[in-house]
């Protein structure tokens, strides 16, 4: 997520933020968000829908202790515009080319599968990060969305492997780690704040940490 534009954009508003303070309170929204709206695990949420979108930023505004109701009210909007088709998901995790080039040079697969709306295999070209990839799922493009494990039955029946040769790093319990799980996948899960507090899967502060720890289960 593109921290610095939010800040930004707040401080244009009169709420002065740090895009670090940001980051914080996004660690924290997420965490909110897969536990109020995904762990209930109905069928008609999607990750990808407005309405998910629209509480995701509300919760990380709370987050950040804003309150003024016609601030939030605004952000909401303004992201809803915001750098359309991409929006706000367009900055590389620092520690992401490192991790999948440890993974190809280990002799890995590494694919993305992602719930994005058609333009998740842009955003990697133009961060450079396709280059290390055997490929990209988006799941609008195969018509359907973590958590249902058809998508990752989808990315194992492309890579050639079996799900017990797999492993899954997402940032989201209830959608990834839950997901890859029902295809038969390990899963590890991104915790850089350590606000999911005790799961029952493997958790890493960043990708590559996660890498490293499934290198080391092998």
């Amino acid at each position: 997520m593109n921290y610095a534009v939010i800040a930004r954009e707040l401080t244009g508003r009169g709420v002065r933020v740090t895009p670090a303070a940001v980051q914080r309170a996004e660690w924290r929204a997420r965490v909110r968000l897969d536990a109020e709206l995904f762990a209930p695990a109905r069928p008609e949420v999607s990750t990808e829908s407005r309405s998910s979108a629209g509480r995701y930023v509300r919760y990380l505004l709370e987050e950040l202790g804003v309150s003024d109701q016609g601030v939030v009210d605004a952000l909401v909007e303004w992201r809803r515009t915001y750098n359309l088709p991409v929006g706000l998901w367009d900055v590389p995790d620092p520690h992401a080319e490192a991790a999948l080039r440890l993974a190809r040079a280990r002799g890995l697969h590494t694919a993305v599968i992602s719930n994005s709306n058609g333009s998740v295999r842009s955003i990697l070209d133009s961060l450079g990060l396709t280059t290390h990839l055997d490929f990209v799922l988006d799941s609008f493009e195969v018509g359907v969305e973590k958590p249902d494990p058809r998508i990752f039955g989808l990315a194992l029946a492309r890579a050639g492997v079996e799900p017990g040769e797999a492993a899954y790093v997402g940032d989201l319990y209830s959608v990834d780690v839950r997901g890859a799980r029902a295809a038969g996948m390990g899963a590890v899960l991104l915790d850089p704040g350590g606000h999911w507090g005790a799961r029952d899967c493997p958790m890493a502060p960043d990708p590559l940490a996660a890498v490293q720890l499934i290198l080391a289960e092998d």
